[in-house]
């Protein structure tokens, strides 16, 4: 009987070793369960993130959100492959204020005046004369012919990395006579989260505006984070040029391409090289762009920005001599495009009001 307390002892370490094992595989499966739990729970977290925390509820943003649900759903009928996802966006007055007058008229001005004692003849010579006086009202007065005088004197005759510093300059020193802060803090803090929102979903996002085209390549990458490559802009004509025994491209007093109206769709397709399913703007120069986007074949979404908030920013649409949304208004209500009312849609307006 001597084997006993030998047997009993085998037995105990081998119950002992057993309870460990099956103890270590409880928290195993225990711990395993968690982890997929909790991955379970950041995947929830994720798909029920607000992609656009500054928009309302309501059916403004609903469009939005389910038209890019749809096109990138590709079990659905309104698929769209990620190579065609194409998105426009005019820069004044929907992606940065643009009253009281534009900014790149202020950056103008402000070049005129900077650049006057070089050229005494401008204080008897108009527009010159009522930009040098702040006389505003004149200077309106004299057009789109007076305003195209100004550029063709405060853009031209330098080269084109010369130009980008004057504007990088310009923006960190200027400031918007209302709200006395830098133009490029202006922009539009829901059109920065759409943008943010369809490049999450694989849209391309390009600026199509009637503002310069280097006056805009100096800042969208830092303020919207659109690469110069794809703003599709104004532009005055340039040449290669020996400068320093350097070769530069430098700046004409000469138009090249005017990037409004029917220029647009014109500017897309030499830039771009296809159609948009997607284009946003805010005003009558957009209209041929948002039109010539919805008319392509397949699912396609025309936005219009509607400003109606006299009081964070400005209310302004029919009768305006900026951005005027007139011929625009009645063909997104007729043609059911969706219409941004900036003071029932938008929760802020600039980022700084966070």
């Amino acid at each position: 009987m001597s084997f006993l307390p030998s047997f009993f002892n085998i037995n105990r370490r081998s119950m002992r070793i057993a309870l460990i094992v099956l103890t270590l595989s409880v928290m195993a499966s225990l711990w395993i369960g968690c982890t997929e739990e909790s991955k379970n729970q950041e995947d929830l977290n994720e798909s029920t993130v607000d992609p656009l925390p500054s928009w309302n509820e309501g059916e403004t943003k609903k469009a939005i959100v389910d038209f890019v649900s749809e096109v990138t759903n590709e079990e659905g009928g309104n698929f769209i492959p990620v190579e065609d996802r194409i998105a426009c966006f005019d820069n004044d007055g929907n992606l940065w204020s643009e009253q009281p007058m534009y900014f790149q008229l202020y950056f103008a001005i402000d070049r005129i005046k900077q650049l006057a004692p070089e050229h005494p003849e401008w204080h008897d010579e108009q527009p010159f004369k009522a930009v040098l006086e702040d006389d505003l009202e004149t200077l309106m007065s004299y057009g789109e012919h007076g305003l195209i005088q100004l550029v063709m004197a405060s853009h031209a005759g330098m080269s084109t990395e010369d130009f980008e510093a004057i504007v990088i300059d310009w923006l960190k020193t200027s400031r918007h006579p209302r709200f006395d802060r830098p133009f490029n803090e202006l922009i539009y803090q829901p059109m920065l989260e759409l943008l943010d929102f369809l490049r999450a979903n694989d849209f391309k996002t390009f600026i199509v505006s009637g503002g310069g085209v280097e006056f805009m390549r100096a800042w969208t990458a830092d303020a919207y984070g659109i690469p110069p490559d794809q703003v599709v802009g104004s532009s005055i004509k340039t040449r290669l040029d020996t400068v320093d025994g350097k070769l530069k491209i430098m700046r004409l007093p000469e138009l090249d391409f005017i990037d409004d109206k029917a220029g647009k769709p014109v500017g897309i397709n030499k830039f771009i090289g296809k159609r948009p399913v997607l284009a946003s703007g805010n005003s009558d120069g957009d209209l041929h762009m948002i039109r010539w986007t919805t008319e392509g074949e397949g699912a396609r979404f025309g936005l219009y920005l509607h400003h109606t908030d006299e009081t964070r920013e400005w209310a302004y649409d029919r009768t305006s001599h900026i951005g005027r949304l007139d011929k625009g208004l009645d063909e997104a209500l007729e043609k059911g495009w969706t219409v941004i009312d900036m003071k029932k849609d938008w929760k802020v307006i600039y980022p700084f009001e966070q």
